[in-house]
């Protein structure tokens, strides 16, 4: 298994049509480019289904979960959505510094 560590703000992405928010960190640079090879090596990558995510464990603070990642093409890395329960559980809101381990 492989972790990847990076402290990026939180941020949120609203559609102009639905009342749902979606937040999310960016996960790009060393660690980005290093999801993306052990993705590919280890099979993780399904580009059938699911815009060529990966499944990852994230963790937050003392807060894990299991999610995927999804390929960010103005960063170049993935990006990872943020669910209410751990933004909750965290006290996350938009803009916070968040320090994310993701492991595949």
């Amino acid at each position: 298994m492989e972790d990847f560590t990076v402290t990026t703000p939180l941020w949120r992405w609203q559609s102009a049509t639905a009342p749902a928010a979606w937040f999310f960190v960016t996960i790009a640079g060393e660690a980005g480019d290093g999801i993306r090879l052990a993705a590919i090596s280890g099979q993780w990558l399904d580009g059938r289904r699911g815009f060529g995510s990966a499944k990852v464990r994230a963790a937050i603070g003392g807060t894990s979960w299991s999610t995927s990642v999804f390929p960010h093409k103005e960063s170049g890395g993935w990006l990872l959505p943020v669910k209410a329960a751990v933004r909750k559980a965290e006290s996350l809101v938009e803009g916070d510094e968040v320090t994310v381990t993701v492991s595949l």
